[in-house]
């Protein structure tokens, strides 16, 4: 997949309406506290209908991670055995420590997205 342009406000306002029940897709998830959601996400200049999917994981706990995302034209949908593989990392993400995360972010294997206004 090529990079999309997504900006850190849409993302974030895509937090915001999952968080008021607002999804495209339940997911399922590897237990009661876990989801994975896919959710449409506008990219500049473009509405809901041409934006980016993405597939996002949850937890009762207010964590929330963007695990991939693709674009209707270059890909219909994700694969059963991709779903498989995503569940696995939003299980993995979701119960890391926040020495983990940490680590993770150092490292360059996550991004934090982050409000500017909070």
């Amino acid at each position: 997949m090529r990079k999309s342009p997504l900006l850190d406000q849409a993302l974030l306002k895509a937090v915001d309406e999952m968080e008021r029940g607002l999804i495209d897709a339940d997911l399922g998830g590897n237990a009661p506290e876990e989801k994975v959601y896919k959710k449409r996400v506008p990219l500049p200049g473009r509405a809901k209908s041409g934006s980016t999917r993405t597939i996002v994981a949850t937890s009762k706990a207010g964590r929330w991670f963007f695990l991939y995302g693709f674009e209707k034209n270059e890909q219909d949908n994700i694969s059963g055995s991709d779903l498989t593989e995503l569940r696995i990392a939003a299980g993995y993400l979701l119960s890391a420590s926040e020495e983990q995360l940490a680590e993770f972010l150092a490292g360059g294997k996550i991004q934090e997205i982050c409000d500017d206004y909070e």
